[in-house]
C-alpha cells in the first residue's frame, strides 16, 4: 500500500511541476486561459533594478513565436503576467516605469493613446503588494483587460494601444532585455 501511494504522489507530483514553471521566485502557470482562449507560457524572465528582482513576467501566446514585432502587431489573443516578489514595488514606482515603458515603447508619441494610458495606469492606484499578480490580457474582440489577483480591474480597446502596451516588455527599448528575451523564449 505505501508503495502505491508513493507512485502516485510521485505522478502527481510531475504533472505539477510541468504545468508551471519556475521563474526569479514565482511561480508561472504554463497555461492561461480567459474566455475561450487557451494561450501557452512563450518564455518568462524577471525584471530587474538595480541587480533585484522586482518580478517575474510571462508571455503568453497561443503559438510559439520568438519575433516581437510581429507579437506586437498581432490581432489575436495574448497575455502577460506579472508577478510581484519585491516589497519595493509601490504603486508610484509602477506608475512612473509605466510611463517610462509607454514613452520608450511610442519613441515618445504618447499623445494618441493618452486616454488609454491614464486609464491603464489607474489599474495600479491601488497599494502594490508582494505576490500580486496582474494578467494583461488582449482578446481581439475585447480589447486589453487587467486582472489583479483574478478580479477584473477594467478594460481598454484599441489595436494602437495594445501594440503599445506589449511593446513595453518587447520594443527595441524593453522594460529590460533579459526579460524580453526570457518572454521571447531565447
Amino acid at each position: 500500500m505505501k508503495r502505491i501511494i508513493f507512485v502516485l504522489i510521485a505522478v502527481f507530483s510531475v504533472s505539477l511541476s510541468q504545468a508551471q514553471t519556475e521563474v526569479g521566485g514565482a511561480t508561472l502557470p504554463n497555461t492561461l486561459e480567459y474566455g475561450s482562449e487557451k494561450m501557452d507560457l512563450n518564455g518568462a524572465g524577471v525584471r530587474e533594478k538595480f541587480w533585484m528582482d522586482m518580478y517575474a513576467g510571462g508571455l503568453y501566446l497561443q503559438s510559439k513565436s520568438s519575433n516581437a514585432s510581429e507579437i506586437m502587431k498581432a490581432d489575436e489573443p495574448m497575455a502577460i503576467r506579472l508577478h510581484i516578489v519585491s516589497k519595493m514595488i509601490t504603486s508610484k514606482r509602477m506608475i512612473d516605469a509605466i510611463n517610462e515603458g509607454f514613452e520608450n515603447a511610442t519613441k515618445g508619441n504618447t499623445a494618441p493613446i493618452s486616454t488609454e494610458i491614464a486609464k491603464f495606469k489607474s489599474f495600479f492606484d491601488e497599494q502594490i503588494n508582494q505576490e500580486d499578480i496582474f494578467d494583461i490580457v488582449y482578446l481581439p474582440n475585447n480589447g486589453v483587460t487587467v486582472y489583479r489577483n483574478g478580479e477584473e480591474s477594467g478594460n481598454i480597446k484599441g489595436m494602437e494601444f495594445k501594440r503599445a502596451l506589449f511593446g513595453i516588455w518587447l520594443s527595441d527599448k524593453p522594460a529590460d532585455e533579459d526579460l524580453k528575451k526570457g518572454m521571447l523564449g531565447k
